[in-house]
């Protein structure tokens, strides 16, 4: 059998050399180094180190600012405050590049990272209605050959302050939107039932995944990771829901930790973390070692929230780890593993991976192995997609559309 490509010498974390085939953008076969596959065309791989492509879990491609001008950072005015921020975005908004230059620009930085599958956040509330979603859903099919994006209708400036919004997130879903947000039901909405009934209704109602951003700390974050993990359980929705930043999780005791741990885990929750400087967030190793499904993401990219960001997550899993104090090579597979195979399990892609079945979206890295990886971050990656080169050093050099 003749495949469309055949990749030769792809070398895979446990050492081995393979081949790759591929046939109609899915990996055909996996051979050993000394069973070599015919294919059309073939693309020697040259014992590269080849991994599943980067899974960023979490991600704002309507508010950031890269490749548009320097925008300084705006401190709150005492501590971390969510609206004022809110706030400072919307002025910052208002004199920024056209939104569609500007997530072009973020998926650009991304893709040539090697990203291929991402979780978008877009803002759908009563301050912009369906305008950003409409911009950044063209967006999204220009790039449709690039990189796989999942949208999630975010209630950015809450659902029951911003008027209207309930309605218009049942009409981003309807409008093309893969998951529904929420966010800080407490101390934003002032409300966690209604909230709560809010964003579960609209995922009842269309059959969708929930993605819930969540800043509060201590107890009240606590609270409201249990009702959500409530509702997740009354539903049926183990598997299906995400809690983002849970910055409450690094802010309690061991003993509400493990308990917390223990409900997330039963009721089928995920937490995505970015790991943030000086700030709490989850204990990945403590979540995971429950049975909490933990992954990663960028978040916000040089925006109003902060000026940093470079879309590698490959870079993200080096900082979760570095922040999380893992050192020995198991720790830093973990770090790994939450920009890969736990990234696609909390966004359900069934057809990812190194394995056959699976979409051929692989990345070539120059090191040994994953923990070297990790901690090197090395550049010079070629990024696959469908089995197709999509992005060499850095820069995208596959068509849009």
């Amino acid at each position: 059998m003749a495949f469309d490509t055949v990749f030769l010498n792809a070398r895979f974390d446990e050492g081995a050399t393979h081949h790759i085939a591929v046939c109609g953008g899915r990996i055909a076969a996996i051979t050993s180094a000394d069973e070599r596959p015919a294919g059309a065309e073939v693309v020697d791989l040259n014992n590269a180190l080849v991994v599943s492509g980067f899974v960023e879990g979490h991600i704002h491609l309507d508010t950031s600012f890269y490749g548009d001008v320097w925008r300084p950072h705006k401190p709150c005015t005492a501590g971390f405050d969510v609206r004022e921020r809110v706030a400072f975005q919307a002025q910052n908004l208002a004199e920024a590049a056209p939104m569609d230059v500007r997530a072009r620009n973020q998926l650009d930085l991304c893709i040539g990272h090697g990203t291929t599958r991402m979780r978008s956040h877009v803002m759908v509330d009563g301050s912009v209605g369906l305008k950003s979603l409409e911009t950044i859903l063209a967006v999204r099919d220009e790039y449709s050959r690039l990189i796989d994006i999942q949208l999630v209708a975010f209630p950015q400036s809450g659902i029951l302050a911003s008027p209207g919004t309930a309605q218009l997130l049942d009409d981003a879903i309807r409008l093309g939107a893969n998951v529904v947000g929420g966010l800080d039901p407490a101390s934003f909405d002032r409300d966690v039932e209604k909230h709560l009934d809010v964003v579960f209704g609209v995922a009842s109602k269309h059959g969708v995944d929930v993605d819930i951003h969540l800043h509060d700390m201590g107890m009240l974050g606590i609270f409201e990771i249990e009702q959500i993990a409530a509702r997740t359980r009354a539903l049926g929705m183990q598997g299906h829901v995400t809690v983002s930043h849970a910055y409450a999780l690094g802010d309690v005791s061991a003993d509400i930790l493990r308990k917390t741990a223990d409900t997330l885990a039963r009721f089928g929750v995920a937490i995505m973390t970015t790991a943030p400087g000086a700030r709490p967030f989850p204990p990945v190793k403590s979540l995971r070692d429950a049975g909490v499904t933990v992954f990663g993401g960028n978040d916000n990219i040089r925006d109003s929230w902060w000026p940093y960001g470079d879309g590698d997550m490959l870079r993200r899993a080096m900082m979760i780890g570095y922040r999380s104090g893992f050192n020995v090579d198991e720790e830093l597979r973990i770090a790994f593993d939450l920009v890969t195979t736990a990234g696609a399990k909390a966004l359900r892609l069934e057809d990812y991976g190194l394995r056959v079945g699976a979409r051929a979206d692989f990345v070539t890295l120059n090191a040994a192995h994953i923990p070297e990886a990790v901690v090197g971050v090395p550049p010079g990656r070629a990024v696959y997609r469908d089995g197709r080169l999509v992005a060499e050093n850095g820069k995208v050099v596959g068509n849009h559309g």
